[in-house]
């Protein structure tokens, strides 16, 4: 620092320099300054130092460069006058800045204080310092006010008086700054309700919240503002210091607000939190708090991870991220509490809908949002109808003080007994239960009575959802399933999870209840309706919370969840039908949305292989809406009525053949589906009609509904009478908004690649493929079915692009266009390329009547499908029907083919040819033609 201010005076003092050479050399010598500063603390954190150290360290160093420039500036350029009043500036750090604790990417929060009113000299030191600031690349939010000016502001806007909070005289005339304070604590602390500034605090956090996703455990999370965040626990501080005046955190536990353990924790998780931002800004280059998938590997190495048995680097710091962000929740909750009890605030209202240990959460009216009662209502304690357990206040608490130790049921009696009453649990009996952890054992577990208990929580009439999290939350829900406890906080790392597999899983049993209590019938109407033909409701129950119960473990986490269902079942006084059926549920979680989203369920070969895995209509009825949970909870969006229709499709060819009905021979449901149709087309001649029939084959009729094989006999009608088909394209598409997609007809002259020439085209014209068909009349003709998404919006295909779809399509056709140049370069891609799939392919001859099955797994991207396609047109194959489904990251597509003679494709060599060429395509498209190629002319050779 004087070796920095000595060059600044010899700058100033220099003669030969001109005002402007003068103010280019300031801003050199002290950008290189500043970035000596960054550099050395970027090597001080890879090298050991923690994220608190950094972010002092960084603070100290924009501490100079702000102390030596107000010198240099009132020195030389705008030297102030000792003897005039008004020439007295003081310069003091707020906000984040004020704490001492600086990100490498934050702004820099800069209060100017004046004595009583601006000057001509104090507005032109402040232009000028800001110049140089802004100059040197930072970030300055910056405020100039009197004293006055700042009470006056702090009094009417409460972020303006949080920002104070953590003032801290920086530079400049210190006297104004003490009278700032001063009179901050005295007109503004002091003089105002404290109940205001928390009310404000927490809606202000509720709505952070809101912005950042609602969620502490989205797989993206943002450290800064999301939830359990570092933000919450600036909040807790400001709070603590506003309402008790303290000047260190660690005064919070003299005020009971903390313990000493608690208080350590909250410490630990503050400098977790400065260690992810740091390393993350400095990763990024600039200022972010998102955690992104393509940042998230850097991540972990930076930070020290290395990969484990079941776990990568990635998912092992992301794990500690998330567990990180329960701790805050955690120090949330007691504090909010203990704040609450304090201030002897009234409990809610019976109906209120606060529920079990919330505080605050999105209420703001009064304190902590709490409605009031009168004082003489909750003054004394009130039964609740259990000799253990008293309201007190308004709060659940114990009767005496060993009521957990004395009957170790009574810590899931709490949770049942505080749901049933909708109260509050008190502070006192939070810090005892989270003491007697240790009392949940295997006596516990194996209980009849702790196990009633548990499954009148998991199933209550009343939403479970809250007390779940309660119990989850205080760690009773991890001990008493202790597989479970080994999921908490755990993160998959792939683009398909939006949420920890905790989080998943207490959203799924909170989705099954909502099923259950008729809440989601206009969504999912088969659902709400079998769910009350089940036999047993907690097999479902338990199923959804254990389906996920393996995930992190080296091997298939469906097969190791079936193994812990068999432990934890006997436990909770299952017999063993009952465990068995569970576990088998945990085992096939993944079938039915397998079987729908990437089978041909037209083909009767499909369904019967189905109904011999699930053999009976209980299971069917069980899976059905485990699946529909299961994908509901992975995320917002991921959920869609093209899945939805799906699965009721499967569900309703299963359960007739499950029931005691037959799997009509193809001949028979090909009849029986013309006869209905000739019915509807009535009025269309008869000519007309018999021709339609007579030109497509029989898998047209069962892989299409009624609906749209109306719309093709008219569409393909009047193509043929018009001559149009056999010369361009006819293309018709309608918008499905149940389903969320369009559905496409194309209806052209087939030639060799068509399939993959229209798929391309889609995917170029801005179009997701969910699902496709491909048939080919008797005649020589082509129609192709294709039900499209808008990539951008995840809704139907725009009709205002169909113009220019079937252009490109006709351009394709006749080799103007190239698609693949075409394909368009999308966020997914960058997105993605944080990822590594295992380009799969499976070839099945046994899973269709009429084709091959060959399933090809990927890293998606645009125009995969495309990629794909063209390369089976290379290999000589032809697609009857594609399906497509992408989780995440990760694409799979089930290509329903025949060769060149329309049987399945046996030869071994052949198959060889197709694995590889395939497996390339999905690596590498240019790659695999030349492949591709090889393997032709390597066959002609051995002819």
């Amino acid at each position: 620092a004087d070796a920095l201010r000595e060059r600044l005076v010899e700058i100033g003092k220099d003669p030969n320099l001109k005002d402007f050479s003068r103010q280019k050399a300031v801003l050199a010598l002290l950008k290189a300054a500043l970035a000596e500063g960054r550099a050395y603390a970027e090597h001080k954190l890879e090298t050991g130092s923690s994220g608190v150290e950094t972010a002092t360290l960084l603070c100290y160093v924009q501490d100079i460069i702000i102390k030596v420039l107000y010198d240099y500036t009132t020195s030389f350029p705008y030297r102030a006058s000792t003897d005039v009043k008004g020439e007295k500036l003081g310069i003091v750090a707020v906000g984040g800045y004020g704490r001492g604790l600086l990100a490498p990417g934050s702004d820099i929060d800069i209060l100017f204080l004046l004595p009583w009113k601006q000057t001509p000299w104090g507005e032109s030191v402040v232009e000028y310092m800001l110049y140089i600031l802004w100059d040197l690349g930072l970030k300055v939010g910056h405020a100039t006010r009197t004293v006055d000016e700042c009470i006056k502001q702090a009094l009417a806007d409460m972020t303006i008086r949080t920002t104070l909070i953590d003032a801290r005289h920086l530079w400049g005339d210190e006297a104004l700054f003490d009278d700032l304070m001063i009179r901050f604590e005295k007109e503004v602390v002091e003089a105002t309700d404290t109940a205001l500034f928390i009310d404000a605090k927490l809606a202000e956090r509720n709505t952070r919240h809101s912005r950042a996703g609602a969620s502490r455990f989205l797989v993206e999370p943002n450290i800064k503002d999301g939830k359990g965040a570092m933000r919450d626990l600036h909040t807790l501080y400001w709070i603590g210091k506003y309402v008790y005046q303290v000047d260190e955190p660690r005064q919070l536990i003299g005020k009971g607000l903390f313990n000493e353990e608690e208080f350590e924790l909250f410490e630990k998780r503050d400098q977790f939190f400065w260690n992810v931002r740091c390393h993350l800004h400095f990763l990024a280059g600039r200022a972010e708090d998102r955690l992104s998938f393509d940042r998230q590997p850097e991540m972990a190495r930076r930070m020290g991870y290395k990969d484990s048995a079941g776990l990568s680097a990635v998912e092992r710091f992301m794990t500690d991220y998330f567990r990180a962000a329960m701790d805050v929740g955690n120090l949330t909750r007691i504090f909010c509490a203990a704040l609450e009890w304090q201030e002897r605030r009234q409990a809610p209202l019976p109906g209120s809908g606060m529920s079990l240990g919330e505080s605050v959460t999105g209420m703001a009216s009064s304190f902590f949002g709490f409605r009031r009662r009168k004082k003489a209502a909750a003054s004394g304690a009130r039964s609740t109808g259990n000799k253990d357990f008293v309201i007190a206040h308004g709060r659940m608490s114990m009767a005496a003080p060993d009521v957990f130790e004395k009957d170790p049921v009574n810590i899931l009696r709490l949770f049942l007994l505080a749901l049933d009453l909708q109260v509050l649990l008190h502070p006192s009996t939070l810090t005892e239960l989270a003491r007697s952890l240790h009392l949940i054992d295997e006596d516990l577990r194996k209980n009849p009575e702790a196990s009633r208990i548990f499954f009148a929580i998991l199933m209550h009439e009343k939403d479970p959802e809250r007390v779940l999290r309660r119990l989850h939350e205080t760690g009773v829900l991890g001990t008493y399933i202790p597989a479970f406890g080994k999921v908490e906080a755990m993160m998959q790392f792939n683009m398909y999870h939006h949420y920890t597999v905790d989080e998943h899983t207490i959203r799924a049993v909170t989705l099954l209840s909502q099923i259950d209590r008729g809440e989601l019938s206009e969504d999912h109407p088969l659902a709400n309706d079998i769910i009350h033909k089940v036999v047993s409701r907690e097999v479902l129950y338990i199923a959804v919370l254990l389906h996920d119960i393996a995930k992190g473990r080296d091997g298939d986490h469906s097969e190791l969840g079936a193994e812990v269902a068999r432990e934890v079942c006997p436990q909770l006084g299952f017999d063993a039908s009952e465990t068995e059926l569970v576990a088998w549920l945990v085992l096939n979680h993944l079938v039915f949305s397998d079987y729908a989203q990437t089978r041909d369920i037209s083909d009767p070969q499909t369904i019967q292989t189905f109904c011999d895995l699930i053999q009976t209509p209980e299971r069917l009825r069980l899976l059905l809406i485990l699946t529909v949970a299961d994908i509901r909870a992975v995320g917002p969006g991921v959920w869609n009525g093209w899945k939805g229709e799906l699965l009721r499709q499967l569900y309703y060819e299963a359960e007739r053949i499950l029931s005691g009905g037959h799997s009509a021979n193809s001949e028979a449901r090909v009849a029986h589906r013309q006869q209905d149709l000739a019915e509807t087309l009535g009025e269309m001649p008869q000519a007309d009609r018999q021709r339609f029939f007579g030109r497509l084959e029989d898998h047209y009729w069962l892989g299409l509904d009624q609906e749209t094989q109306v719309r093709h006999a008219h569409l393909l009608t009047h193509a043929d009478a018009q001559g149009e088909a056999r010369e361009r394209v006819t293309l018709h598409a309608e918008p499905d908004s149940f389903r969320d997609v369009s559905r496409m007809s194309i209806y052209t002259k087939d030639v060799p690649g068509l399939f993959g020439s229209l798929s391309g085209a889609i995917t170029a014209c801005g179009g997701s493929i969910s699902d496709a068909r491909a048939y080919t009349t008797t005649d020589g003709m082509a129609l192709d079915v294709f039900w499209v998404q808008d990539t951008n919006e995840e809704g139907p295909f725009g009709s205002d692009r169909l113009g220019r779809l079937k252009e490109l399509i006709c351009d394709t056709l006749d080799g103007k266009a190239s698609l693949r140049a075409m394909m368009p370069k999308s966020l997914l891609h960058r997105r993605t390329s944080a990822f590594s799939v295992e380009p799969e392919v499976l070839i099945d001859n046994g899973a269709s009547e009429f084709s091959t099955v060959i399933e090809a797994s990927g890293l998606d991207r645009p125009g995969l499908l495309y990629d794909i396609s063209d390369a089976l047109m290379r290999l000589g194959l032809s697609v009857a029907s594609a399906h497509i489904a992408t989780f995440g990251e990760k694409a799979v597509g089930v290509y329903y083919v025949q060769d060149a003679n329309g049987l399945k494709v046996t030869h071994e060599v052949i198959l060889r040819e197709v694995r590889a060429g395939l497996k390339a395509a999905l690596e590498d498209p240019v790659r695999a033609t030349a492949l591709i190629e090889e393997q032709k002319t390597a066959r002609s050779l051995r002819r």
